[in-house]
């Protein structure tokens, strides 16, 4: 028998509709990160040439990543605003170069700005938008997202890039976060937008204690249904408490990257894309396993 509160995860979307191809996420999968930038907070200034930018879309391919995520402007906490010329500047060269050698890869764009999810998507086909403001930040994103007809990633966040960890504060975190996002899917959804994946935001506007609170929470998450990203690869939330640095932190990423799986998570951002695709790998033989 299954209880009210299996049933209700085995209620949740498995498939995300990408211009009329299926994104079966029956089982987790896993979005490799490409920041084209000079300045993130782990991997700025390494994909600034084609070449570069080719051989790491190439090595998210082989290593089993089922999504790129093209950034091309640093999010990390007190980072300054670029303008949309160098976004596009930045952004555009990456998609063509990946378009023209990996067509039938899946692009999402991290961006926050409207006009470049409607100039990327108009030039070079469908992508998924990953908007770490949930559309605060641009409130034509929602609409534009509705008319091109390409599914969402729907992020928390408190504050902006430049001010979210001047003294982020909740009451509870997680009800907060599951207020914000449920407002945020209501307006989507009388858009015309259902192909939304719901992301908690670590790291954005929170404190190390809120994140872990998100995590050891995140099956809340499953009261809307939809897939849920997870994107805490490499971040201040493993390698502060632990006195290292960003590329000490494999092995808690690792960690968290699976205590998010046992979760329910569906979708895990990564630098690091072979060992997240061995976790997903792991953590599938111990669900097969209960099924047995």
């Amino acid at each position: 028998m299954i209880n009210q509160k299996e049933q209700s995860y085995f209620d949740k979307r498995k498939s995300i509709n990408l211009a009329g191809e299926l994104i079966d996420l029956s089982s987790p999968i896993v979005m490799g990160i490409l920041n084209v930038t000079p300045d993130s907070f782990y991997d700025g200034g390494k994909y600034q040439t084609e070449k570069s930018i080719l051989n790491r879309a190439e090595e998210i391919i082989s290593q089993g990543g089922k999504i790129i995520d093209i950034g091309a402007f640093s999010t990390r906490p007190g980072s300054k605003e670029v303008s949309l010329k160098e976004e596009l500047n930045r952004i555009v060269p990456a998609v063509k170069a990946i378009r023209d050698k990996f067509p039938q890869m899946h692009l999402s764009l991290d961006t926050y700005r409207s006009e470049v999810a409607r100039i990327i998507v108009d030039d070079f086909g469908p992508c998924i938008i990953n908007d770490i403001s949930g559309g605060t930040m641009d409130e034509k994103m929602f609409e534009v997202v509705a008319g091109l007809k390409i599914p969402y990633i729907l992020m928390h966040i408190q504050g902006t890039p430049g001010t979210m960890q001047d003294h982020p504060s909740y009451t509870d975190v997680v009800n907060e976060v599951i207020l914000f996002l449920s407002q945020r899917v209501q307006k989507l959804k009388l858009l015309g937008v259902n192909d939304i994946i719901i992301d908690p935001g670590f790291g954005f506007g929170k404190l190390t204690s809120h994140n872990y609170e998100l995590m050891n929470r995140l099956d809340s998450f499953k009261i809307f249904k939809l897939p849920v990203l997870v994107g805490i690869s490499r971040k201040g939330m493993i390698w502060k408490p632990l006195g290292i640095k960003p590329d000490e932190a494999l092995t808690g990423t690792i960690a968290l990257n699976t205590l998010a799986l046992l979760g329910n998570a569906d979708i895990l951002r990564v630098h690091d894309v072979k060992e997240a695709v061995q976790v997903c790998k792991i953590v599938n033989l111990l669900r097969e396993s209960v099924k047995m």
